[in-house]
């Protein structure tokens, strides 16, 4: 949901890291608002800066509670998940279609049978010969 929170100009050049607890050395001790790290790229670190108040108060009504009390900024290059490139499942040999194909065959439904098919040819591509 981070482009609900940060909105569609940051979203796309930056992208939340983790969030830091602070350390608690008792049960007893009092609650401490955590740092979240966001990792963004050039120009987006000084928007990302302007608006930390803002992404706080917006991350904070997205938890439910007052969980951030701080953004830290690292600079590095961010790839969106839409940027990634989906590696490609290898071509299965005559073996391993026969094998998937026996698996799958006795499924009445043919909607079924075929995205289990293909499910299987992709799991099946991942793996080394």
């Amino acid at each position: 949901s981070w482009e609900e929170i940060a909105g569609p100009r940051l979203a796309g050049r930056s992208r939340p890291e983790k969030i830091q607890w602070p350390r608690r050395l008792h049960e007893d001790d009092p609650f401490e608002p955590a740092v979240l790290v966001i990792a963004c790229e050039g120009m987006a670190a000084l928007h990302l800066q302007h608006e930390a108040g803002e992404i706080i108060n917006r991350v904070n009504s997205f938890l439910g509670f007052s969980a951030i009390g701080r953004i830290k900024i690292v600079q590095k290059p961010v790839l969106s998940g839409k940027a990634r490139p989906k590696p490609a499942p290898r071509p299965l040999n005559d073996a391993e279609k026969a094998k998937l194909s026996r698996t799958v065959g006795k499924i009445e439904d043919d909607g079924l049978r075929a995205s289990l098919e293909r499910l299987g040819a992709t799991i099946l591509g991942q793996k080394r010969p």
